[in-house]
């Protein structure tokens, strides 16, 4: 028997914390006596500067595996800017809080915003204390809900590399995917990793055991692309010798990896989309329906819905496709993972060529550091086995032994901002003679800086790595070569 609403108890966690963040006085006093009629705990703070040093001191104590909240009630419009700029910050630390947005303003492109970055509400001012008593009461039975499944999920994708909040935002995500039996649409760039998702997605998944199907999309010929996904019969036609399986009946148990699915034919969009509804298809030439009980992952880097709108992509196809989504972030938003990557992919390389290992220079770990990468992961995997390659058997890498595109990608990028940002003209009739090399300068801004997070985080290398985006390796290696104990 289904229960109704009025059967449901809703229950939380009486040791569940709250933060309440707004810079109305009267507003705080109120949610404050809301929250604590509830038999909960609050806090507060009238700005996001506040608000988020609150949260980080939570987080350094080591209350909980998170913030050490389990909602945080956030104003919109604050002294010191706005709340929905705090969101990503938030919600990116491990087993984060559940953020209801408040605010006096009717905003519909706001709302829709916080929802979109993973907001558990968005509620207009004033609400009564009726309905802020049950909205809380939900977050927080979630939340409750979300630590006890946390506690027992465990998520293996060695080969997926990084540290930055980014990637534990994006391996959480896939965890949750793995759990569910929808379809996953995973998002991004060329080169980011989305087939490697793909497959740690299976692998932690309940069809582990059965066979992980990839198809290619964007070599697929019109012609015979249903003869792939669905098999033929012999004779079916010129050169169908024998009967033979489609990629959708391999795939039976297991799931069906569509890589480059905007690249979908939209002759064959339509079968397909009966094949996703009904998990039956017809081999060409055959008289005879098959079943096959398969799971769909996607990935593409091009826009679906755009397509959608245009009527290059079934609408229809699309809604089916991304019950569940993904998104990987471009390496250029991930900077602290560039050195943990090559690392990693020093050592494979120089296995690979079957040569003594390799030290990174921190020269090369700087150019690494400096270039956009845009072509992602796997652009940076192929200037690291270039680097080995050039090296020979010379025992330490340096940014020269990159390849020259790149180098030279990096030293125009270089002197356009030299020049753009700066307000004076060079002297003509003779050479600028600066205080300092270009390096040593460098080196002892790096070590100013170095002191002043070191100071301001008491040592803490998780809160500085957090800080800066420098990667683990990397900022024990910049530590010990500036001298810090």
């Amino acid at each position: 028997m289904v229960k109704g609403p009025h059967n449901f108890k809703m229950r939380y966690n009486q040791n569940s914390r709250v933060l309440i963040i707004d810079d109305d006085e009267g507003v705080v006093k109120i949610m404050s006596r809301i929250v604590q009629t509830m038999g909960l705990e609050a806090d507060y703070a009238y700005d996001l500067k506040t608000g988020l040093a609150i949260i980080n001191r939570e987080t350094e104590s080591g209350r909980s595996a998170g913030s050490g909240y389990d909602l945080v009630l956030l104003d919109v419009n604050l002294p010191d800017g706005n709340g929905l700029e705090i969101i990503g910050d938030i919600l990116t630390r491990p087993l984060p809080p559940q953020i209801i947005i408040m605010t006096a303003y009717s905003d519909p492109d706001g709302a829709g915003l916080a929802i979109e970055n993973g907001v558990w509400d968005y509620i207009q001012k004033p609400a009564s204390t009726k309905d802020m008593r049950l909205h809380i009461t939900r977050a927080l039975q979630y939340q409750d809900q979300k630590k006890k499944a946390e506690g027992r999920i465990r998520f293996k994708a060695d080969y997926i590399l990084g540290e930055s909040r980014a990637m534990d935002q994006c391996l959480g995500r896939a965890a949750q995917g793995a759990r569910s039996e929808a379809n996953v649409l995973i998002t991004g760039e060329t080169g980011t990793g989305k087939e490697l998702f793909a497959k740690a997605i299976h692998e932690n998944s309940a069809r582990k055991d059965k066979n992980f199907i990839v198809v290619d999309c964007s070599i697929l010929t019109e012609n015979f692309i249903e003869s792939v996904l669905f098999g033929h019969e012999k004779g079916a036609f010129t050169g169908a010798e024998k009967n033979r399986k489609g990629l959708v009946a391999l795939a039976h148990g297991g799931t069906l990896f569509l890589d480059e699915v905007g690249e979908l034919p939209e002759s064959i969009q339509s079968s397909f989309l009966r094949v996703l509804q009904e998990h039956r298809f017809r081999p060409v030439g055959s008289e005879q329906e098959m079943s096959s009980d398969f799971r769909v992952i996607c990935a593409t880097n091009k826009d679906l819905e755009h397509m959608a709108r245009e009527k290059r992509f079934r609408s229809d196809l699309l809604f089916r496709l991304n019950s569940f989504t993904l998104t990987l972030p471009p390496l250029r938003k991930r900077k602290g993972d560039v050195a943990v990557i090559a690392e990693y992919q020093l050592v494979r390389s120089c296995l690979k060529v079957k040569t003594e290992p390799k030290e990174m220079s921190p020269d090369f770990i700087e150019v690494l550091e400096t270039y956009d990468w845009p072509g992602n992961v796997r652009e940076l995997v192929n200037a690291v086995d270039m680097a080995v390659a050039s090296a020979g058997n010379e025992p330490v890498i340096f940014g020269f032994h990159l390849p020259q595109g790149i180098r030279a990608k990096i030293k125009r990028a270089s002197l356009k901002n030299e020049c753009s940002g700066s307000g004076h003209q060079r002297v003509s009739g003779g050479p600028v003679n600066p205080p300092l090399e270009y390096k040593a300068f460098m080196e002892r801004m790096e070590k100013e800086y170095l002191e002043s997070l070191y100071e301001k985080t008491r040592g803490d290398i998780q809160q500085i790595m957090e800080i800066s985006g420098i990667s683990r390796a990397v900022l024990y290696r910049k530590l010990k070569m500036h001298g810090f104990k």
